[in-house]
């Protein structure tokens, strides 16, 4: 009885498969196996037979015995599978974080400092602003301040100063402060200024609007209605200047028939 059920256990733990009914086959049992069955008895881990297996060793090994060095493998490639993932989120997360800081600093950045109590009127495309400002490098450097000289006129949309002052400068009422961080590609681009400003370099603005004159309607009309009067006439004055060379060359070649006509009758 004894060894029927060192025969069925066996079966179970070497080779992987559950207990079967009393078969015409018979398994051999070695003094080695019956010391392992029985020092082992009541765990499920078991050293791998020497019998071949249709499936890796090692994975063999693993269904035979979960709790047994084979088991603290697959634990730890699952950690390091584990390990391995949170890596790749926590780099992929930072990589987002640095291209989120990419994007912020190619983007115009406006922060209002001082905003007056009554700021019912703000610029517009057309308005013109009288402004004192200082400019520097994001290092702190100043490269031009306007705070020992007059203040500087600005007219939003004639493009008297660089772009990224310019957008800045849309939207904000007579007292208000802003400070403003302009990307390279809205102020002076890969040239730079040289000597004062380098290539590539983001500029930092702090600009105080002293007063705002609005566009009037004869101002906004002729700055609306003029370009496209312009438009209109270039072609116009092409055209004119064509239908009046077509017309000469037309007119002589009937001055040049009359003298040869003549110089035939004299003859």
């Amino acid at each position: 009885m004894l060894e029927e059920c060192l025969r069925r256990a066996l079966q179970t733990q070497v080779l992987g498969q559950r207990p079967r009914a009393a078969s015409p086959y018979r398994y051999s049992v070695t003094p080695h196996q019956h010391y392992l069955l029985l020092s082992h008895f009541g765990r499920r881990t078991r050293r791998c037979s020497s019998a071949p297996s249709s499936v890796s060793p090692s994975a063999a090994e693993c269904r035979r015995s979960p709790h047994g060095s084979c088991w603290m493998a697959a634990l730890f490639h699952k950690f390091n599978m584990r390990t391995s993932v949170f890596v790749l989120l926590l780099a992929a997360f930072t990589c987002g974080l640095a291209r989120g800081d990419e994007n912020a600093a190619e983007e115009l950045q406006v922060e209002t400092l001082v905003r007056p109590e009554t700021c019912s009127v703000l610029s517009r495309m057309g308005d013109t602003l009288q402004i004192h400002y200082t400019g520097k490098l994001m290092d702190g450097k100043v490269i031009d301040t306007s705070l020992s000289r007059d203040p500087l006129v600005v007219e939003l949309g004639k493009r008297t100063v660089i772009p990224g002052l310019e957008q800045s400068l849309v939207g904000v009422c007579e007292g208000q402060k802003i400070k403003t961080t302009i990307p390279s590609h809205l102020a002076y681009g890969k040239k730079g200024y040289p000597p004062t400003i380098p290539g590539d370099a983001a500029l930092e603005f702090e600009v105080e609007v002293i007063s705002l004159t609005q566009q009037t309607q004869w101002q906004k009309m002729v700055n609306d209605v003029l370009p496209l009067v312009c438009l209109a006439l270039v072609p116009t004055l092409l055209g004119l200047v064509g239908l009046y060379l077509y017309k000469k060359a037309n007119a002589e070649k009937p001055n040049k028939k009359k003298a040869k006509d003549k110089k035939s009758k004299k003859k």
